[in-house]
């Protein structure tokens, strides 16, 4: 079964750029992938964009409404996935743990509805 990881963080928490703890940061996410590459697990993954870049669009009585941003407004925001391929939801929550943001931020762990075409 397919889970997505959302990986969340706020701002100014976690290792910072142009710290020496950033690489060793860095360094864990690239290990984990390489992980979940070998075991198999691994569907996809990536890191999203500063939430500036985002927009945000709605549909209201026909017209399409643009708004700056992201829709959410929390201090958390989603800075990333992983998209694996495990047994059970038990095994994805032990994955997501793995993630290295997990130890200043959260990860939402939810399966996803894959459609047949």
């Amino acid at each position: 079964m397919q889970y997505i990881c959302l990986i969340y963080s706020a701002d100014g928490t976690g290792p910072q750029p142009n710290t020496p703890e950033l690489g060793a940061y860095m360094k864990a996410y690239g290990d984990f992938t390489e992980k979940v590459r070998n075991e198999g697990k691994f569907i996809a993954g990536d890191a999203l964009q500063p939430v500036g870049a985002a927009k945000t669009v709605a549909v209201r009585s026909g017209k399409a409404e643009l708004m700056d941003g992201p829709f959410a407004e929390t201090k958390e925001q989603l800075g990333g996935y992983y998209l694996l391929d495990c047994a059970d939801m038990d095994e994805a929550l032990k994955y997501a743990a793995m993630i290295p943001t997990a130890t200043h931020g959260r990860i939402e762990v939810r399966p996803l509805m894959v459609w047949d075409n």
